[in-house]
């Protein structure tokens, strides 16, 4: 039995999987998707439980409330991502085996999250509905492309410059406009920010504290807030490590 803690109609729960549907599709849709959700608190989180109960009965499981990060560590060293609202995942999956090269995995609830544990009723459904196939498929596709711009933004060579494209890609996803800025309302830690952007966490705190200065980036009580002209500043920065880039290629040096 999944250890779930009560159930929930889908498409309640996430309104971009019933605006897949044609209007007259969505009321059999509703009746027929009610799901297991599982809630889960504040701190690390071993999905193994979880996906002994889960793994062979559908999809994985949706993100419907709350916020979560995963966090490898090889050699050493630690990359991170963040999973909120509208992702679907399979945590307890593994590597077959043992890896060539080891490493860990480590899952860590950020805030109180709530998870729709996608079953054999949306694999059913997915039968009588392809487009809800299709929009699961898209959340997995689309993971993983932002999985590959993150492997990109770690290749910046200044934390600063990393840092301010991370916030302005959680920006586009979780910011709120305001007079001061663009508010991001997740309380990150230096140490999550770190893994973010493939750095120490000892160079995250005193980039931060450059981007402060500038008034491009400061902690609020709501989270992060970034400052009206950063999107000049950033394409300014940008710029420029592009100049530095093609300066260095054409002279034959590398910049560390």
């Amino acid at each position: 039995m999944i250890p779930a803690v009560g159930a929930v109609a889908l498409l309640e729960a996430d309104l971009d999987l019933a605006d897949c549907l044609d209007p007259s599709e969505r009321e059999a849709a509703a009746r027929q998707l009610v799901v297991p959700v599982v809630d889960l608190a504040a701190g690390v989180w071993d999905p193994t439980e979880l996906g002994r109960h889960c793994a062979a009965t559908g999809f994985g499981v949706l993100v419907i409330d709350g916020l979560l990060s995963r966090s490898v560590t090889l050699a050493g060293r630690t990359t991170g991502e963040l999973v909120g609202v509208g992702d679907v995942l399979r945590p307890w999956d593994v590597e077959d085996g043992i890896p060539p090269v080891p490493f860990d995995v480590q899952w860590t609830v950020l805030t109180p999250s709530r998870l729709a544990v996608l079953d054999r009723r949306v694999i059913t459904a997915a039968a009588r509905w392809p487009a809800l196939l299709s929009e699961i498929a898209q959340r997995a596709v689309k993971r993983s492309r932002s999985l590959s711009l993150q492997l990109a933004l770690g290749q910046v060579p200044r934390v600063d410059g990393r840092l301010l494209l991370l916030f302005w890609r959680l920006a586009d996803r979780w910011g709120r406009v305001t007079p001061d800025g663009i508010v991001v309302p997740l309380r990150l830690t230096h140490e999550t920010l770190a893994a973010l952007v493939a750095a120490r966490r000892p160079s995250v705190t005193s980039a931060l504290g450059r981007l402060g200065h500038k008034g491009l980036l400061r902690r609020v009580d709501a989270g992060w807030l970034l400052g009206p002209d950063v999107e000049d500043q950033l394409a300014d920065f940008l710029g420029a490590q592009d100049a530095r880039l093609s300066s260095s290629s054409a002279s034959g040096t590398s910049i560390a």
